[in-house]
């Protein structure tokens, strides 16, 4: 992160917003463990989880699966730690539900990222913020009419993220729940839908966000 980066990172409000991070992935288009990857001179998990502190949740909670003994080490620092998905082949949605049986019972707020989705501290804190001012039951970033993450959810859909499955329609089931409760954040830059998949968008990221 640089300077001008974390000069202009606006702290959330009080409410407790815990984020999930799921860093569970094979990475079998990348060739490597996504969550190791270099980013802004640090591993990409670390950087998410520093970003999603300054930006202004109150917990990090890493869902690792594949190679999470590689992991663990650089999953660290205060209001982070890590679970780990035993069922992480099974989909994504194992690693969300694994995460939300981890996360606090008292938080307000569960914001919703995967580990090969960098996001800077003020793309963080202008969600949570939002999603605090608003006190809606979804808030999704929005680029140019897509959605993108981080996603957040109020803690009163927990049961209902609770019962997610590969099966149904996943996170697509309680979007369609709650459609007159969706809070949108629009922005300009495209990074709120930045996904490392491949090599090649990692090269392409790099160029474009680390230089």
């Amino acid at each position: 992160m640089n300077d001008s980066e974390e000069t202009n990172v606006r702290r959330g409000p009080s409410a407790r917003v815990s984020a999930i991070l799921t860093a569970a992935g094979e990475s079998t288009r990348m060739g490597s463990p996504k969550p190791l990857l270099r980013w802004h001179g640090v591993t990409l998990v670390e950087y998410q989880t520093r970003c999603l502190l300054e930006g202004g949740v109150s917990e990090v909670v890493v869902v690792l699966g594949h190679r999470a003994e590689d992991v663990i080490p650089f999953v660290k620092g205060p209001n982070v730690r890590y679970v780990v998905n035993s069922r992480y082949r099974e989909g994504k949605t194992t690693s969300i539900k694994t995460g939300l049986a981890a996360v606090s019972l008292d938080a307000d707020a569960i914001a919703l990222l995967a580990v090969d989705q960098p996001r800077t501290a003020d793309v963080v804190s202008r969600v949570v913020t939002s999603h605090i001012e608003n006190d809606t039951a979804i808030t999704s970033p929005r680029y140019q009419g897509h959605g993108g993450h981080p996603l957040i959810f109020s803690a009163r859909l927990r049961p209902e993220l609770e019962s997610i499955s590969e099966g149904s329609q996943g996170l697509r089931q309680v979007f369609q729940n709650h459609l007159d409760e969706i809070t949108e954040v629009f922005f300009d830059d495209p990074i709120i839908r930045l996904d490392l998949n491949t090599p090649e968008a990692y090269a392409e990221a790099q160029l474009f966000y680390n230089s």
